[in-house]
């Protein structure tokens, strides 16, 4: 993100409160205090049963290049109080220039299937580093995580039909575009309409013409036509400018022009309109013309329950063209994802102490101590069974284990390394601000997440009343969250 689209220094990429509480910290004394902060979220999106994770690439490039400009200190430097004078003081500021990224960056990696309270990134190191990062890690790891889980259920919808991400028009700004290009592409689109993205990112581009393009002309023949002339060998028409199977007949007759000059008509394309009745009519046409390998497109604000709706009407649609509900996840437009801080160092005794947030409601009370995710799963059926978050500062012992799930105490369930292969889902990123990753390339990430998503049963996956994936904490964590959470309340 950072170096390929901005030429600026993005280290003030963050909120102001979070440069507040660095200047705090560094006048009380508590800057190189070392703390332990958890990204997660609380719930799923789209009332949906699994979360795709995604902007880890992002994350790393945006950490190598942490550092406080001189233009940014000039800037910091301007900023004044009530009274007139300066926030901060030189010396702050010097501080920051001289500052680099230093901390511990643990990750679990991108395409991954996730869960509500688990951590997606474990971030430890001076307090003030870990506090100054919370709001650009939340920005890059919420949208694309939300936009790679839309395109992941939609591409569950579409089952093995292509699906291109046309939403750049919609799209938030420049850098929401991009992003969501190349989160869609993670989640299973495979193609996008956004050239920079193509560009940089490698991703397949696609795409045909505008209504526009039909208007200009004085006939959709003679627009079909010089489309035809143009482009015969990515000729895909846009066959519903004024009356759709009108539009299908004269695509058929530039077909038959175009085969007589040695190429083949690609596809046509539906816009609007009961794309059901127009795609199963449309099929007809083309078939009894013998134009059995032309395609046919369809776009419409679609997302994932339209076009499951559709397949199960019978529509003859090869290839789903999606755009607004995508790329701004129409109907949950953010993810919700938190940054907590879970432990910190005593300096004097070099312990660590928990840390928890209390709330009156449950869902916000946060998960004190330094995160793992153990997943279990089951060979034998090629299943994830369960996950179970626990605390590396007081491992559970032992072969056999219980998660509880923190919002529903009853729910629980027991995971034995004996009955199941198991491994931990956060992996070392960068240790003391060195990078010791080397993140794997797009088309591999969209073949882990596929990977992923075979491996959840497929009650877990559907769109309606999904059930209830085993994710929970290990029993110990779960009496010493509660454990605190008594010592914290007021009698």
């Amino acid at each position: 993100m950072h170096t390929r689209l901005y030429k600026e220094s993005l280290s003030l990429h963050t909120d102001f409160y979070q440069i507040t509480m660095a200047y705090a910290y560094w006048k009380s004394g508590k800057a190189e205090q070392e703390a332990i902060f958890h990204l997660y979220f609380r719930k799923h999106p789209f009332q949906g049963g699994f979360t795709i994770t995604c902007g880890l690439e992002d994350v790393i490039d945006y950490l190598q290049h942490f550092s406080f400009t001189d233009a940014d200190l000039h800037y910091l430097a301007t900023l004044t109080g009530n009274d007139g004078k300066p926030l901060f003081e030189e010396a702050f500021l010097n501080f920051l220039k001289n500052s680099c990224f230093s901390c511990d960056l643990m990750a679990v990696p991108e395409g991954s299937v996730v869960f509500p309270n688990e951590p997606l990134l474990r971030i430890q190191g001076p307090l003030w580093q870990c506090q100054i990062l919370e709001t650009p890690l939340l920005n890059i790891m919420n949208f694309q995580t939300l936009i790679a889980t839309k395109a992941a259920r939609i591409r569950l919808a579409a089952k093995e039909d292509p699906v291109l991400e046309f939403g750049l028009r919609r799209a938030q700004g420049i850098d929401g575009g991009f992003s969501a290009s190349r989160a869609a592409y993670i989640g299973g689109c495979d193609g996008t309409s956004n050239v920079l993205a193509g560009k940089l990112l490698g991703i397949p581009v696609k795409g045909t013409h505008a209504h526009s393009w039909v208007m200009s002309f004085d006939s959709e023949a003679e627009a079909f036509q010089a489309y035809a002339q143009a482009m015969p060998n990515n000729c895909i028409l846009l066959v519903d400018t004024y009356d759709t199977i009108e539009g299908v007949k004269k695509a058929i007759q530039v077909g038959q022009a175009l085969r007589a000059r040695g190429y083949e008509l690609a596809g046509i394309r539906l816009d609007s309109g009961d794309l059901a009745y127009l795609s199963i009519e449309a099929r007809k046409l083309l078939d009894d013309a013998g134009f059995h390998n032309t395609k046919i497109v369809a776009s419409n604000d679609l997302d994932e329950h339209i076009v499951e709706s559709l397949k199960q009407q019978g529509a003859r649609i090869d290839i789903w063209g999606i755009g607004t509900k995508l790329v701004t996840a129409f109907d949950q437009p953010a993810l919700g994802g938190v940054y907590k801080i879970a432990a910190l160092k005593d300096t004097q005794t070099g312990k660590w102490e928990y840390k928890i947030k209390l709330s009156e409601q449950s869902v916000k009370v946060s998960i004190p101590g330094k995160l793992q995710v153990k997943r279990f799963y089951d060979a034998s059926r090629g299943l994830y069974v369960g996950d179970m978050i626990y605390d590396e500062l007081n491992p559970p012992t032992g072969n056999s284990f219980t998660i509880v799930d923190p919002q529903d105490p009853i729910r629980r369930k027991r995971l034995s390394n004996e009955a199941f292969e198991s491994k931990d889902l956060l992996i070392p990123i960068f240790e003391k601000g060195k990078l010791i990753y080397d993140p794997p390339t797009l088309k591999s990430i969209r073949h882990h997440r596929q990977s992923e998503l075979d491996k959840l049963h497929s009650s877990i996956k559907r769109f309606v009343n999904p059930h209830l994936y085993p994710a929970g904490l290990e029993k110990s964590l779960y009496h010493l969250r509660e454990d605190l959470i008594e010592q914290l309340r007021p009698h």
